[in-house]
C-alpha cells in the first residue's frame, strides 16, 4: 500500500486504539495475529484464539506459542518470528504445518510482516494463516480433488501431469494456479505432506530413518534429510532424539551421520 497524504491525514485522525483491528474477528477461516520482539502476543483474532484453545484475546496477551502448541511447531513459529525480525522481510504465503500435533496432514498457508517503531526500528510480527483446504478462491475450491489426492496418495511418485489433468488444466496453466492458490509449487506442497507424516511416523514409532524416509515417498536417504531439515530445522534423528527423549535414536539408521 502506497503512502500518500491524503490516508495520511485521515489515519492520524483517528483515535488511537485498535479500531481496525477489530475486523479480523470477522474473518472466520483467518488467524490474525500480532507478536512483539519477544515472540509474546500482543494481539490475536477470534479464529487465533480458537487455535490457542482460549476463550478471548486477554487469555493469549503476554504468552507465547510454546504457552499453546507443541514444542516442535512453536519452535518452527519462532524461527520464522525472528527472520522477519532480524531481516526485515516479509514471508509471503509460506506453507506450513497447522498448529497442531507433529504430524497432521492439515496445513496452511501463512503471511508474516515486520512491524516497525516511529524510528524505523523492526519491534514486532503481524500474520495471519488460513488453512489450505477452507480457502475460499474459486482457484482453491477447483483444486479440492488435486489436494485431497496428494494427502491420501502421498507415498507414491506423483508426476504432475496426472494432477494438471484431475484439474481439467495444462500443465502449465495447472502449476500457475495452484502457486496462486497455495504459495507453492505441487512439489514444495506434496514433499511438505510427506515430511508431516515422516515427523509423525518418527514419534510414534521405533521404525529406522531408512524405512520412514521410503514408506514416505522418499527413494533417496540423503534428500529426506535435507528435506526434513529445511522444513524441520532438525535432522529426522535429532527430532527422534526430542520426541523420543527416553528412547535412544534409531542405530540402524544411517541418518546418523548423513543427516
Amino acid at each position: 500500500m502506497e503512502k500518500t497524504p491524503l490516508r495520511q491525514a485521515f489515519f492520524d485522525r483517528l483515535a488511537p486504539g485498535q479500531q481496525v483491528l477489530q475486523l479480523f474477528d470477522l474473518l472466520p477461516d483467518v488467524s490474525f495475529f500480532v507478536k512483539d520482539e519477544g515472540g509474546r502476543f500482543m494481539a490475536l483474532n477470534r479464529r487465533g484464539c480458537e487455535y490457542c484453545g482460549v476463550l478471548s484475546e486477554s487469555e493469549a496477551i503476554g504468552k507465547t506459542d510454546h504457552d499453546f502448541f507443541p514444542a516442535v511447531r512453536a519452535d518452527e513459529y519462532r524461527l520464522d518470528d525472528l527472520q522477519v525480525l532480524q531481516k526485515g522481510e516479509a514471508i509471503i504465503n509460506r506453507i506450513e504445518s497447522a498448529p497442531e500435533e507433529a504430524g497432521s496432514p492439515r496445513l496452511v498457508t501463512t503471511s508474516k510482516i515486520p512491524l516497525r517503531n516511529r524510528r524505523g526500528r523492526v519491534i514486532g510480527v503481524a500474520g495471519f494463516s488460513r488453512q489450505v483446504e477452507r480457502m475460499q478462491s474459486g482457484t482453491a475450491d477447483s483444486m479440492a480433488s488435486v489436494i485431497e489426492y496428494l494427502h491420501q496418495h502421498y507415498r507414491q511418485d506423483i508426476a504432475t501431469g496426472k494432477l494438471a489433468e484431475m484439474a481439467g488444466l495444462s500443465i502449465s496453466h495447472f502449476e500457475r494456479r495452484f502457486r496462486l492458490a497455495f504459495g507453492a509449487s505441487p512439489r514444495q506442497y506434496l514433499i511438505r505432506v510427506r515430511i508431516e507424516n515422516a515427523a509423525s511416523m518418527l514419534r510414534e514409532t521405533d521404525r529406522s530413518v531408512t524405512e520412514i524416509a521410503q514408506c514416505c515417498g522418499f527413494y533417496d536417504h540423503a534428500h529426506f534429510s535435507r528435506s526434513f531439515r529445511r522444513l524441520m530445522n532438525r535432522s529426522p534423528s535429532a527430532y527422534r532424539t526430542q520426541m523420543q527423549p527416553s528412547k535412544t535414536s534409531d542405530k540402524r539408521s544411517p541418518d546418523q551421520s548423513a543427516s
